[in-house]
């Protein structure tokens, strides 16, 4: 058993009043595990998204038929409510598995030594977008799976995977200014492809509310918009996306560019290829629920290896701070 330390008064009421200064003035993680925290919320982040999925393509939307408990008598799934009770409470239980990861990156964050403010600042936004979700999460089944709130809850999901990327590649650069490893005109050319995949990141969410996986048995609301025209304008961006892609990497060998872009556009594109053979083969097979729930196990990959590609145009080194002592050589260090 644990024995648990003898607190002061005062360090009793530091814990109280702020736990986070408590746990870092006695705890420092090593630069791996923060690593770690990080990468952990950014995989849960993607698995909230592949098990909200699951709960639309198994028709269990409704399974809990209010919000925030699940019927109007219980805050859990009942016996009586089936499968559909359970898949669905289990999907809002991972919302606290999430919040753990997300707070586990806070914390681990907040120990670093030295401090970084901008580190600590992303794992808290992150947590506002969680909360801000859970309350989207609850008005959907509220609507009664209305498409567009179905469809705000996904796109918000997308904006949590960014931050959750950003703060991964954060843990692994320092905080020195930021320097570009190329120039202008390709920075401006990544940047048009950003924009065409969240382009086709937002009409993958139209395909989703005007297809035939509403989420639940009973008929529910769809988007008037007409299947297959907005499928195949989903498949217009995603080639502008790849020819995009293509084109990124054809000019990096041209530039000469450093290994680090040239390695993450080239995953990048196997990873739209990927993505466009399941989105081909599901078209052309009626939408079955498993290829539909890799698509968007896939859009949650393509999200992140976009950003990947963008966040390694540029370098972030350590800052030089001079250090008193002996040695007047300034020592890298992290503001």
């Amino acid at each position: 058993m644990v024995p648990v330390p003898n607190l002061t008064r005062a360090e009793a009421t530091e814990a109280v009043r702020n736990p986070l200064a408590f746990i870092a003035a006695r705890w420092t993680p090593g630069p791996r595990t923060v690593q770690r925290a990080a990468l952990a919320a950014l995989v849960m982040a993607v698995l909230i998204v592949v098990t909200g999925g699951a709960v639309r393509l198994t028709g269990s939307g409704l399974g809990c038929p209010t919000w925030p408990k699940c019927t109007e008598d219980s805050l859990t799934n009942t016996s009586e409510m089936g499968i559909h009770g359970y898949i669905e409470f289990g999907n809002r239980m991972l919302t606290y598995v999430l919040c753990a990861a997300v707070g586990w990156a806070i914390i681990a964050a907040r120990s670093e030594k030295p401090y970084r403010r901008s580190l600590t600042r992303l794992g808290w936004t992150q947590f506002w977008v969680v909360m801000g979700n859970a309350v989207l999460g609850g008005i959907v089944v509220l609507v009664g799976l209305n498409p567009y709130t179905v469809a705000a809850h996904f796109l918000l999901s997308s904006a949590l995977i960014a931050v959750a990327t950003v703060m991964w590649q954060r843990t692994r650069e320092g905080d020195g200014a930021s320097r570009p490893l190329v120039g202008k005109s390709v920075r401006q050319l990544v940047w048009f492809m950003v924009a065409a995949t969240v382009l086709l990141i937002a009409v993958g969410t139209v395909v989703t509310g005007a297809g035939p996986h509403a989420g639940d048995s009973r008929d529910v609301e769809r988007m008037p918009v007409s299947w297959e025209d907005v499928s195949k304008l989903h498949a217009v961006l995603a080639w502008i996306v790849v020819t995009l892609t293509f084109a990124l990497w054809f000019v990096l060998k041209a530039v000469d560019a450093p290994k680090g872009p040239l390695v993450r556009t080239r995953v990048l594109f196997l990873v739209l290829l990927a993505q466009g053979v399941i989105g081909y083969v599901q078209y052309f097979t009626d939408l079955p629920e498993i290829l539909v729930g890799l698509h968007m196990f896939g859009s949650c990959v393509v999200w992140i290896a976009t950003l990947r590609v963008l966040l390694s145009l540029r370098e972030r080194p350590e800052d030089l701070v001079e250090v008193p002592g002996p040695s007047t050589e300034p020592v890298a260090t992290r503001a």
